[in-house]
Formats: C-alpha cells, sequence, structure tokens
C-alpha cells in the first residue's frame, strides 16, 4: 500500500517529462530566424534607407564622396561593374569634363601597357588601374574616387569627351572677373561722393536757414558711403588679382607652362608605377 502514492507520483513525473519533450519539439519545429536570414533583412532595410537618401536619378560625384562601404555595397551589384579600357575611356571623358567645369583642377594623362589613368595636381596624385583599383595622394585622389566608382556603373550617363585643353595656359588666364560689377559699383560710388559734395557745399549757394546742418550731414553721410564703395572695389580686385596669381602658379606646377611636372611624378615613375618620358609618353594629356 506504501508504494501507490510513490508509484502514482513517479507515473505524473514521467508525463509531465513527456509533456516536456513535447513542448521541446514544438518548438524545435517552429520557425528560427537564422544569421542569414537576420543580414537579408539588414541589407534590404539599408537598401531602403540609402535609396530614401539619395536621388539615384541625379547621382553624380558629390553623392558619391557622401557614400560610405556599407551604404555602396548595399545599392550596387559588383557583378555589373565596368573594368578594363572601357572603364578608363569612361573614366577619362568623366574628369575631364569635370576640370572643363572647374569641379575639380587636376591634369590627366593616359597611359598604356598596361593601361592607367593618372590625375594629378600641385600637391598630390590618383593613378587608376584598368581594374578599377586606385593609389594616391591628396585632394586629388579624394576627387578621382567618387568618379571611378561612378564610370563603373552601367547606370551612369558619362558626359562627352570635351574638345581641346582642359586647362587654360597661365598666361591665358585673366586678372580677375566682375569687371561689369565692378564698374557698376564704380558709378554708383561716383553719383554718392557728387551729392554729398553737393550737399555740403549747398549752403554756400542757397540759403537754407536753420536746414544747412542737416544738408551738411546728409552730405558727409553720402561722401563716407561713396569712399566706402570705392574702397570695396578697390578690394575686390586686388583679392580677383591675387587670386588669378595663385590659379597661373598652380598651373605653372603642373607643367603647363613647360615640360616641367610635379617632383613626385619623378618618383613614381623611379618605382616603376609611371613610365618615364624616355620609355612611353602619355597617349593624352590635358
Amino acid at each position: 500500500m506504501a508504494e501507490g502514492p510513490s508509484t502514482a507520483r513517479s507515473d505524473d513525473a514521467e508525463s509531465a517529462a513527456g509533456g516536456g519533450d513535447e513542448t521541446a519539439d514544438g518548438r524545435e519545429g517552429a520557425p528560427v530566424d537564422t544569421p542569414d536570414s537576420t543580414d537579408d533583412r539588414s541589407l534590404e532595410e539599408l537598401r531602403a534607407q540609402v535609396e530614401e537618401k539619395y536621388d539615384f536619378d541625379n547621382f553624380g560625384p558629390s553623392d558619391m564622396a557622401e557614400m560610405t562601404a556599407e551604404e555602396w555595397d548595399a545599392v550596387f551589384d559588383p557583378d555589373s561593374w565596368i573594368t578594363g579600357p572601357e572603364l578608363l575611356d569612361r573614366l577619362e571623358a568623366d574628369l575631364k569634363r569635370r576640370v572643363v567645369d572647374r569641379d575639380v583642377f587636376a591634369r590627366i594623362e593616359r597611359f598604356e601597357e598596361p593601361g592607367r589613368l593618372v590625375a594629378y595636381d600641385d600637391e598630390g596624385y590618383a593613378v587608376v588601374y584598368e581594374d578599377g583599383s586606385v593609389e594616391g595622394t591628396g585632394r586629388v585622389l579624394r576627387d578621382v574616387e567618387p568618379s571611378v566608382a561612378l564610370a563603373s556603373m552601367e547606370e551612369y550617363e558619362v558626359p562627352e569627351m570635351p574638345d581641346g585643353e582642359t586647362l587654360p595656359r597661365p598666361m591665358d588666364v585673366p586678372d580677375g572677373g566682375g569687371d561689369l560689377g565692378h564698374q557698376v559699383l564704380q558709378v554708383v560710388a561716383g553719383i554718392q561722393l557728387l551729392m554729398g559734395v553737393g550737399l555740403v557745399l549747398s549752403p554756400l549757394v542757397v540759403d537754407l536757414g536753420q536746414s544747412w546742418i542737416v544738408s551738411v550731414v546728409a552730405g558727409l553721410g553720402f561722401v563716407v558711403i561713396g569712399l566706402l564703395l570705392f574702397v570695396v572695389v578697390a578690394n575686390a580686385r586686388l583679392s580677383d588679382r591675387f587670386r588669378a596669381e595663385e590659379y597661373r602658379n598652380r598651373l605653372r606646377a603642373v607643367g603647363l607652362d613647360s615640360d616641367e611636372r610635379p617632383a613626385f611624378l619623378d618618383e613614381l615613375e623611379g618605382d616603376g608605377r609611371l613610365p618615364s618620358g624616355e620609355d612611353e609618353t602619355s597617349e593624352d594629356a590635358a
């Protein structure tokens, strides 16, 4: 008789254990998120965020420069990237158009065997190979990298190759622009001065009574305004001349006034990454 309760408790324990096994089996049969499915959802969410953030109908180098590596991998398929000579052709056209539009300051040179495109300014350089790899230093490298990414995309419409030189000769750079604006300001300043002088001298010609004080004060105000406008015009012209001379110096530094090039290009030639002038000449330079 003493065995009865013990046997009952044992049976209850076995049934509970059996129920636990079924519950465990049931949990195993339920859908479980795998790392792959989680990664897929994260990729889809990132792709949706990128498509909302950027206007791909008007996607340009400035947008490309803002994108992170994760955003780039989320929206672009690497299997469809353009490489080889076609990539360099597209990149050359895109960079030269940006140089003409004054979006980038660089001289562009194309070399063969092996194919590569070199862009350099007075401070740095970028070398692009047919496989899309890029090396270099300085601001020009940061300017070139977005163009390489865009030129490798089939969806990107490359602008037409500009004709002739993309950079002007130093002697062709004017001292400054905005001559019409400067002339207009000078005319306004001259009118202000004449009005001021007229108001200051008017009490000597016409009896204004007590109002002569107002006339003199107003005249002095016009004179001050006229002088300030002349100072503004003079400062603007000096600034334009300074910027023009600075631009000429940058053009000379990249060899547009001679056959000389920046010193760091000689180091690249010594390392074998660029051909020397005696071994190979550039197919096109701008």
